[in-house]
């Protein structure tokens, strides 16, 4: 079962440039900067009311978020679908003919487990999947 919108990810070039718009032009609250060595990423967490903004920074050209950058510029790259079991929901994506992009979730920021679903699959959006067991 899908619980909330659990963040948006935000794709940037710089987390240095990019949180002053955040966190001086609209006065979001600032939650802190963690690196995801799975993902190759630097990501700067942003409370935005119920939801978090994940702001991801690539941290080399190899990473994911450098590629999408390249090809797409700044800008949203994922929602993140909070979830009880991440490992139900790929089954049942599978079941419904949604291509994964793997098999088997893998730790992202927060300490989260997460999957992705593939945009060719979801009408053209990367949507995650994010289950934070004992987390909020």
């Amino acid at each position: 079962m899908i619980k909330k919108v659990d963040h948006i990810g935000i794709a940037v070039r710089s987390l240095d440039e990019a949180l002053p718009f955040y966190t001086e032009t609209l006065q979001l609250e600032f939650l802190g900067i963690e690196e995801v060595k799975s993902q190759g990423v630097k990501v700067a967490f942003i409370k935005a009311g119920e939801t978090k903004l994940e702001l991801l920074e690539p941290t080399s050209q190899e990473s994911p978020i450098a590629k999408f950058i390249e090809r797409r510029g700044e800008g949203l790259h994922h929602v993140a679908l909070g979830v009880d079991s991440i490992q139900d929901r790929i089954k049942v994506m599978k079941e419904k003919g949604i291509k994964m992009l793997g098999d088997e979730p893998k730790p992202g920021a927060g300490g989260a487990q997460v999957a992705f679903m593939h945009p060719k699959s979801t009408g053209g959006i990367l949507y995650e999947f994010c289950e934070k067991k004992g987390l909020k």
